[in-house]
């Protein structure tokens, strides 16, 4: 049990992620007509014409962008955790309409709510943003934009804050036109504070974390690194202070949305590894930003 504990409270992070986003889309967003960005938004968007369930356009939706992550962020690992997460995400969305003591306590709130867009912007961007949160933490996504968002992040260094306000820019606008530009406004603040709250729950502040790792297996730590986080390991020269013997020392530096992956194959590598994380500015050069001259 012990063995598969890690996995089982990824999963469980996952459906759990996936919940607090759903009842976020159906007690914040859709009552005050806030598109949520990509596939839910755009499934919104649908919705509102056609009447057609938003949690099975959301999986729809999905499909592409999940075999678009597949190819390019990880793998096996990465399409079990998506794919609960996009399946558990559209199921929450649909069948919390069908739960009579969730429709009565939602029907209360939004009365509560009604007419002040202000407080659901900010609620609902609280709420999705403990989720995404959470998902990250399971190393995993949420789907949707979240994948091409990462791909953003994971290829050119860009923030998870700024990749979301990207790649959820053009269905925003398109809601503006059917919501109205007040909502379309409240709906990208709502995108921007969602972003700080995920980066909160799952790492805190900071732009870019810095890694020193101690460990007596450092070549298998190394090679997974560099293997499965396409992130380069620099190997420096330690001396222990009190028992003088030398070792070498693991440098690396990760986004904050790989920390968590970073610290898991630390553990699973070697559990009696020593690791320091430090906050750095800023990261230039292969994998971040590119280094220019100014």
């Amino acid at each position: 049990m012990k063995k598969y504990w890690p996995s089982i409270r990824d999963y469980l992070l996952i459906i759990g992620s996936s919940l607090i986003q759903a009842v976020s889309l159906r007690l914040f967003f859709i009552p005050a007509n806030l598109a949520s960005g990509g596939v839910s938004g755009i499934s919104q968007l649908i919705n509102h014409f056609t009447g057609w369930p938003i949690g099975l356009m959301v999986l729809i939706g999905n499909v592409p962008l999940f075999l678009l992550g597949w190819r390019y962020l990880g793998g096996v690992k990465f399409a079990m955790r998506t794919a609960v997460a996009i399946v558990t995400y559209s199921l929450f969305t649909d069948l919390l309409l069908k739960i009579p003591s969730f429709i009565s306590y939602s029907q209360i709130l939004i009365d509560d709510l009604s007419g002040d867009i202000f407080l659901n912007s900010l609620y609902g961007a609280i709420f999705s943003g403990i989720g995404y949160g959470m998902v990250y933490r399971a190393r995993g996504t949420s789907g949707g934009s979240d994948i091409l968002a990462r791909i953003l992040n994971h290829w050119r260094g860009i923030s998870m804050t700024q990749s979301y306000l990207i790649v959820d820019t053009a269905v925003i606008l398109s809601a503006g036109f059917i919501f109205g530009w007040k909502a379309a406004l409240y709906a990208m603040i709502t995108l921007y504070v969602s972003g700080l709250v995920s980066e909160t729950v799952l790492e805190g502040g900071g732009t870019v974390r810095t890694a020193m790792i101690i460990t007596a297996r450092p070549e298998e730590v190394s090679n997974r690194v560099i293997a499965e986080m396409e992130r380069g390991v620099t190997y420096l020269e330690g001396k222990g202070g009190y028992t003088g013997s030398s070792r070498p020392v693991l440098y690396c530096v990760v986004n904050r949305a790989e920390v968590a992956y970073l610290k898991a194959i630390v553990h699973e590598s070697d559990p009696e590894a020593f690791m320091v994380i430090g906050v750095a500015h800023e990261a230039l050069g292969e994998g971040f930003k590119p280094l220019k001259g100014r």
